[in-house]
């Protein structure tokens, strides 16, 4: 795939170390470069470039703004100890990107020109990857339909971009452990549904539960199965999982639930540390008991944003049940150290995880 590089105008471009010496919470900055191709059945994936970072043209009719054909994904680079840059399981990210594309009725793109695509913005945006400690450079991927017509359809034209951006930790207070309580009244997902596409309606479907929790003094909501409201899925946009003694439990791929590269990462790492991996249906009645009988001895969220999130705090139908001491465990702490090490190199990477860009 051949990509032009398009010059950066002085009004665009930004003084990267100046930026990062400034307070960066999550996706709140964005660097002053990013690639873009279109789609169409005639040329196919054509016009791959990178430009400056700017505002997108869409017709008012673009069929992404009337029925939702928008993918995406979030991985992260980050800073090595050699002054390198590498990605995390890249490949993974970009075979996700195609499942979604394949539900929705959007085009695929062939994982190697995806990582030709990230690795040459990254190259370029080298300069904007972070040294801090728990500190990255947060890359999203993002595929939309563009062409104007109404009608429930697949679209004939579509836009693939991809923006960068400086981040700290997700979560305001670092790591610290969260409390979170289950949606009795909402759903995220149903079977055949687009649970396991990463799609931005099945974000906007979650806002209202969030809000509810959040309204509740919690700091996220845990979703519990549609037909039901039973069994655990997941929280908020993280995978969900529970140690109990040797063994780590998390719910199965349904089709509910979206496979969170951190979580396969997880299910991979766990025999290594003499532990066990056990996907299985966790009756959200059965967790809280376990977790008052201190059966269940920690519980922690995982994802690429936040990595791994500790909690300490599960409610369910108006009544909190403590995880332990509500610190984070051994196991939470041991899998968070031992996978952001291999991300930023400081560890060995004996999985060959780590895919060095520059």
């Amino acid at each position: 795939m051949d990509i032009a590089i398009r010059e950066l105008p002085p009004h665009v471009k930004k003084d990267a170390k100046e930026v990062l010496s400034k307070p960066l919470g999550f996706g709140q900055v964005f660097c002053d470069r990013m690639f873009k191709m279109k789609w169409n059945p005639e040329q196919g994936w054509h016009d791959a470039e990178i430009a400056p970072y700017g505002p997108l043209s869409l017709d008012p009719a673009a069929l992404v703004l009337h029925y939702a054909q928008e993918i995406f994904e979030g991985m992260k680079a980050y800073r090595l100890p050699d002054s390198g840059v590498g990605l995390f399981r890249p490949e993974m990210n970009c075979a996700r990107l195609n499942d979604s594309a394949e539900r929705l009725m959007m085009p695929t793109i062939p994982v190697e020109d995806q990582m030709q695509a990230i690795n040459t913005l990254v190259s370029e945006l080298q300069e904007w990857v972070p040294n801090n400690d728990g500190y990255a450079l947060y890359i999203r991927p993002t595929m939309i339909a563009v062409n104007a017509e109404l009608g429930v359809k697949p679209a004939r034209e579509y836009l693939f971009y991809v923006i960068c951006s400086p981040v700290s930790g997700y979560f305001a207070d670092g790591f610290k452990p969260v409390s979170v309580v289950t949606s009795t009244e909402y759903s995220r997902a149903c079977i055949g549904g687009t649970g396991a596409a990463k799609c931005g309606g099945n974000y906007a479907a979650s806002l209202r539960a969030l809000a509810q929790a959040k309204d509740e003094g919690y700091s996220q909501n845990i979703w519990l199965d549609a037909q039901e409201h039973r069994y655990i899925e997941e929280m908020g946009g993280m995978n969900l999982m529970f140690v109990y003694g040797d063994t780590i439990k998390t719910s199965p791929l349904t089709g509910t639930i979206l496979p969170g590269i951190t979580r396969n990462s997880i299910s991979t790492m766990i025999p290594d540390m003499g532990l066990k991996f056990e996907e299985t249906m966790l009756d959200i009645d059965q967790v809280c008991a376990d977790i008052d009988n201190g059966v269940i001895t920690e519980v922690f969220a995982c994802g690429t944003a936040a990595v791994i999130t500790a909690i300490d705090v599960l409610a369910h139908k108006g009544v909190d049940h403590k995880v332990a001491d509500g610190k984070a465990g051994d196991v939470t702490m041991k899998l968070y150290n031992t996978i952001t090490s291999i991300q930023s190199g400081k560890a060995e990477d004996r999985y060959d995880w780590t895919k060095r860009v520059v």
